[in-house]
């Protein structure tokens, strides 16, 4: 539904989707959103009339026993290349609501560390900064 919501560039169905202080963790170590926030980042792209198409290779669900909160894990076709999305839901007033969300580009394993010498200058100026 995200999915379709983000395609169609619908932002309120995409912010209906998320509960209001939901967490959506990017894929750049930089990219941290919490409610609104997430909202306000990607309304520009929404405005444009398409957001992002994300198509579902392959996700696995589980549901606690309490059957309020469920959990996922998914493998993307998207614009980058194949990612993998995890998240948590919980039930709000009889629906479904993403609470939090993470996006990870996948590497081979074989290209750990080509894809590590590309991000080292990058990393070593973020984990300075963090560390402060």
């Amino acid at each position: 539904m995200a999915s379709k919501a983000a395609a169609e560039a619908d932002l309120k169905t995409y912010q209906n989707l998320m509960t209001e202080d939901a967490v959506f963790i990017g894929t750049d170590a930089t990219e941290y959103w919490q409610g609104q926030a997430f909202i306000d980042f990607a309304k520009p792209y929404f405005d444009r009339g398409k957001a992002w198409t994300f198509h579902k290779l392959e996700r696995h669900i589980y549901i606690g026993k309490s059957k309020q909160t469920a959990w996922f894990d998914e493998l993307l076709d998207t614009q980058m290349g194949i990612c993998r999305g995890s998240g948590v839901l919980v039930q709000v007033d009889g629906e479904w609501k993403i609470k939090h969300y993470v996006l990870s580009i996948t590497i081979p394993n074989d290209n750990v560390d080509e894809v590590k010498a590309l991000k080292d200058e990058f990393d070593e100026k973020l984990i300075d900064i963090l560390k402060k």
